[in-house]
């Protein structure tokens, strides 16, 4: 039997793949006619910082940009700001 989400055009078939064919149709309705970019980070750069904030041991940078996909000069800077921040406290 011929389902109905092997009809779907292209993405959508695709995405129907991921998630459901009722999940599709509400994305379709939704975003329709519109062209969509889907940022590489799914997390906001404020809740990353924090994560590796929290997550810093004094050592695991490189752990760190491996973990969140940033490089380590971007979390050596992130710790380095923070550190001076407190400093200045």
């Amino acid at each position: 039997m011929e389902r109905i989400q092997d009809n779907l055009s292209g993405f959508y078939k695709e995405l129907a793949e991921i998630v459901s064919f009722e999940t599709v149709v509400m994305i379709f309705e939704h975003f329709k006619g519109q062209q969509v970019t889907f940022p590489t980070r799914l997390m906001s750069t404020e809740f990353t910082i924090r994560q590796i904030l929290k997550e810093y041991d004094g050592k695991n940078t490189k752990a760190l940009a491996k973990k969140h996909n940033y490089s380590e000069r971007w979390i050596r800077n992130i710790i380095k700001l923070h550190l001076s921040a407190e400093e200045d406290n």
